[in-house]
């Protein structure tokens, strides 16, 4: 049985998610998982759809960045899915780990794949870095800060700290912070 598993980063990527989801069942993925998650974040779809796979199936993602986020993460969810006797297709590679090659070919492409995320991060690192010297890097704008006093407002009125987020488009740990720095 071929199982599949799509994942984007954020809410807006949703037209992603949905190409990821079709692409899957195109490819004859009978069952598909998605969530909207950060490869960081504790992902239970994922936990779900490995949980649900038997021997001899085999596990499918678009690309290799939907499923891990480092060459570690990579080798202990393959050592999970060939413990269970599953395999793991990368269908933008064309990778198939149930043949050799696609063993090797899925450790070298993982490896160059996080070089290449620590280059960028590093480049990022060393940009903010310039641009803090030059005086032109200020940071993100406090935007939830600058909604406090309609925060304080609604919280009086009686309504609660959920619905206070979601009127003003803030997170409830933003109006949270708010209550703590105000009371």
């Amino acid at each position: 049985m071929l199982i599949g598993y799509a994942r984007t980063s954020t809410l807006e990527q949703l037209a992603g998610l949905e190409a990821q989801q079709k692409e899957l069942q195109a490819t004859g993925c009978e069952k598909v998982w998605s969530e909207q998650t950060s490869s960081i974040s504790k992902r239970d779809k994922l936990a779900e759809a490995m949980t649900f796979c038997r021997e001899g199936d085999v596990f499918v993602v678009t690309k290799l960045d939907r499923l891990a986020r480092s060459v570690r993460h990579l080798g202990e969810i393959i050592e999970a899915l060939e413990a269970q006797g599953v395999g793991l297709r990368v269908l933008s590679l064309g990778l198939d780990t149930t043949t050799a090659t696609g063993k090797l070919m899925l450790n070298v492409l993982g490896s160059v794949a996080q070089f290449e995320r620590e280059m960028m991060l590093e480049r990022q690192r060393e940009g903010i870095a310039k641009a803090k010297a030059e005086g032109k890097y200020k940071g993100r704008k406090p935007t939830a800060r600058q909604k406090s006093e309609e925060v304080v407002a609604l919280l009086a009125e009686g309504q609660s700290k959920r619905g206070v987020a979601r009127e003003l488009g803030i997170s409830e740990r933003s109006v949270h912070r708010i209550c703590s720095s105000n009371y």
